[in-house]
């Protein structure tokens, strides 16, 4: 027997020893060598590619739907050229209105000239070139269907090469204007020379048709 095993014997019952023990023992002595115990480890392959834990990928959004630009409601026509000339008896609308003003407001004065009326987007003007006597006093009533704020000019014109002259402004809010009424007086020309002046009426706020009217004495 072993001197080893002997040993492990006398020190120790057979029954106490592990199986492994004993059996490594004896077959070491059988073999004649010595006994070895390892212990297997996994081997990597180093050729093998690198394996990572897997990932979450968020599932695709769908893209936004377009949608088309608000539209603003149109508004108001605007303008600052001139209005449209007119036929005075398609201002009928207006005429009794005038009828009214002129005996109201140019009283002891004459119609100077027919009526003249036009079609006016807002902000925009009709002229209306008169002649101005000297010394004469001059009055201007002007009438508005659909039209919120109408002006009434007067302007001068003293030679071809000077710049015009306003010569006075309607002063009232309405449809309605007056220009030289009896609440201001009518305006006279400070001269004894006649000349040429322009009646200018401007549809300030609204759209619509406009009439006026020329008196004089």
């Amino acid at each position: 027997m072993n001197v080893r095993l002997a040993r492990l014997v006398r020190h120790a019952p057979l029954a106490f020893l592990p199986l492994s023990t004993v059996a490594m023992t004896l077959l070491a002595s059988a073999c004649g060598g010595k006994a070895s115990a390892s212990i297997a480890t996994p081997t990597s392959d180093p050729n093998a590619a690198p394996t990572y834990p897997p990932t979450y990928a968020p599932p695709p959004t769908a893209a936004p739907v377009p949608t088309a630009p608000a539209t603003a409601a149109p508004g108001p026509m605007t303008g600052t050229g001139p209005a449209t000339p007119i036929a005075p008896m398609l201002a009928a609308p207006v005429q009794p209105i005038l009828v009214s003003m002129g005996q109201n407001e140019a009283q002891g004065a004459q119609p100077d000239g027919s009526p003249f009326a036009g079609q006016f987007a807002a902000g925009q003007t009709l002229e209306q070139v008169i002649n101005i006597k000297g010394n004469g006093c001059y009055t201007v009533v002007a009438a508005s269907l659909g039209i919120q704020q109408l002006d009434i000019a007067l302007v001068i014109q003293p030679a071809p090469q000077l710049q015009a002259i306003t010569v006075m402004q309607s002063s009232g809010a309405g449809p309605n204007a007056t220009l030289g009424g009896k609440a201001t007086g009518c305006w006279r020309n400070p001269t004894p020379f006649a000349g040429q002046g322009k009646v200018i009426l401007r549809a300030t706020s609204g759209q619509g048709l406009a009439a006026a009217q020329v008196f004089s004495k």
